[in-house]
């Protein structure tokens, strides 16, 4: 059975799934009936992470960054066809619809705002990596990347990181108006119309004016009598997220007044026709002036009193990263980098990620000692994930929120790096970079920032180390898991007594007969799986007469057989009495 067809199986079958979507690590379930998912089975899949039950009927599997990859080989196979289909919308809609309470709004908004960054995580993490490459060959020497003249090559690497940073806001916008239910492309163009030559152009207009405020150039241009502020929006991040809910309205609204056969032409044409317009005299300007205001303010108080931000950070994070409540401070660092030139936050943020991984680190340490061979498997993926990708989901829901002893020595650790770097005046970057071992070079100070990391890291770890991971209770029962599994992979012989075998003899006939089974095996203490040829010639009811306590097809052709403590004896009578048949 491959990985793709247990996970289907372990989460009660493909008739179970009512959809499915997935984020940078995790795989999303919506199921309809979520009692029929056994965790223990899902977590031990070879790939599988560690898996988080949610409210209702929602349910996650840890992956990693190989989730793509399992949610395409799930979508592929022959029983997901059977399986309900509902598009990402469909699923946010129709839990946003379960919502209940006065305040289901401030989850849509946060959910607006995650949706519109996810999807581009990867480029981000792309990027963040390009610039730390930059950053250790100009710590290096070889080159400056801060010279105005750098060589034509390195200006062309300077291209490959900066394009996500740039086109940014068209990115954005097209996320945003897919979340909103909206034409994608058309939230893209209203925005990318903002940041053509042409438009851009216009500052070099002979009716374009230009005064400076506050000591910043501020350029406005007569368009048809009407005067334009123009504006930079290269980075933006608050511009295309308004742009995008403003033309949510407009967008339905049109939808409501053209008959569907002309929706195609005239509802795009009359949206660009609004939206431009609006965006580059109203939403722009305001969009920018917020982003700076908001930069400005921030900036201050770091600059008078960055203890506050140093221990905030690290010490929030925790608890925003599993809600998905940190995407508005990622957008924060963005703004901050487009209006300011540099970010105060990413550096606190790292303590919070590396006393992260150093409580993985810890839970590493014990499997190892205590030869758990999950867990081991489960930290060494998160580990791995957190160092080098610097991506905290796979230790946060495949080991920490799991056990709650994590959380307090974890927050040690945090507490200890943001005092660090709020003692030491605060840590910048002038990029976006993702919290990890490869991009150290990117945050200056920079011995500051590896000295804080390192304390939360090790505080972390050691904390995790001394005191444990796990009650007493948990300890006992990874200790008694790992004896099974230990024991399980000596070779053994199954002694079948002459009752199972005569039981399995009458279940095999049940089963259509030898010539119907494809194979068998036990696979829990109480189970038996069969894959047989035609499932049409399965007889439940035969079963049942014959003994057997449950008969369920958990995917196409693929049978589970509840056969109580002896499982094991009746999958191994059967097993043999097949061999014999296909060699008779």
């Amino acid at each position: 059975m491959s990985r793709a067809q247990e996970i289907v199986a372990a989460v009660g079958g493909a008739d179970n799934i009512a959809s499915l979507t997935h984020c940078a690590t995790r795989l999303r379930f919506e199921l309809v009936d979520a009692s029929k998912v056994s965790v223990e089975q899902v977590e031990a899949i070879n790939g599988v992470m560690g898996a988080v039950p949610q409210g209702g009927n929602r349910f996650q599997v840890i992956i990693g960054g190989a989730v793509q990859t399992v949610f395409n080989e799930i979508n592929a196979l022959p029983e997901m066809s059977k399986a309900g289909a509902m598009s990402d919308a469909d699923v946010k809609a129709a839990a946003r619809a379960k919502a209940k309470g006065k305040f289901a709004f401030v989850d849509a908004f946060f959910e607006y705002l995650s949706d519109s960054f996810r999807p581009i995580l990867g480029v981000l993490l792309g990027a963040s990596l390009i610039i730390a490459f930059a950053a250790v060959l100009d710590a290096l020497g070889v080159v400056d990347f801060r010279s105005a003249d750098k060589a034509a090559g390195w200006v062309f690497v300077d291209a490959m990181w900066r394009s996500v940073f740039y086109f940014l806001p068209i990115m954005v916008a097209y996320n945003a108006a897919k979340k909103l239910d909206v034409d994608p492309w058309l939230g893209a163009t209203v925005m990318g119309a903002v940041m053509t030559p042409e438009f851009i152009g216009l500052s070099d207009n002979p009716a374009t004016k230009c005064v400076e405020v506050l000591g910043e150039k501020s350029c406005t241009v007569d368009i048809f009598g009407l005067p334009m502020q123009l504006q930079g929006y290269g980075g933006q991040v608050f511009v295309p997220l308004i742009m995008a809910a403003v033309l949510a309205v407009v967008y339905k609204l049109l939808k409501k007044i053209f008959p569907e056969n002309v929706q195609m032409v005239f509802v795009p044409f009359f949206s660009m026709l609004l939206m431009i317009p609006v965006t580059a005299f109203l939403i722009g300007p305001m969009g920018i002036w917020l982003g700076s205001s908001i930069g400005v303010g921030l900036a201050w108080l770091n600059t008078n009193a960055p203890i506050v931000f140093a221990i905030l950070i690290p010490m929030l994070y925790p608890f925003l990263v599993p809600l998905g409540l940190h995407w508005p401070l990622n957008a924060l660092m963005l703004i901050n980098i487009q209006n300011l030139g540099y970010d105060f936050i990413q550096g606190p943020m790292g303590a919070w990620n590396f006393a992260c991984f150093g409580a993985t680190a810890g839970v590493l340490f014990l499997s190892i000692r205590d030869k758990d061979a999950v867990m081991k498997q489960t930290a060494t993926g998160a580990l791995m994930a957190g160092l080098f990708g610097g991506i905290s989901e796979p230790s946060l829901y495949g080991i920490h929120l799991r056990f709650k002893r994590i959380y307090p020595r974890m927050l040690v650790g945090c507490f200890v790096g943001g005092v660090i770097v709020g003692i030491g005046g605060g840590v910048k970057t002038s990029a976006f970079a993702f919290t990890s071992l490869l991009t150290i070079p990117v945050f200056s100070p920079m011995v500051l920032y590896v000295i804080a990391i390192a304390a939360a890291f090790f505080t972390a770890m050691i904390l995790v180390i001394v005191s444990d991971y796990r009650t007493p209770e948990q300890k006992a029962e990874a200790k008694a898991g790992a004896e099974r599994a230990n024991q399980a992979a000596q070779p053994r012989v199954v002694v079948v007594g002459e009752g199972q075998a005569n039981q399995a003899q009458q279940w095999l006939k049940a089963l259509g007969g030898e010539e119907n089974i494809l194979e068998s095996e036990l696979i829990a203490e109480t189970r038996v799986r069969v894959k047989v040829v035609d499932s049409a010639k399965v007889d439940v009811a035969a079963l049942k007469e014959a003994g057997l306590d449950g008969a369920v097809e958990v995917s196409d052709k693929v049978w589970h057989l509840v056969a109580g403590l002896d499982a094991d004896q009746y999958a191994t009578s059967m097993s043999r009495m097949i061999a014999a048949k296909a060699n008779g």
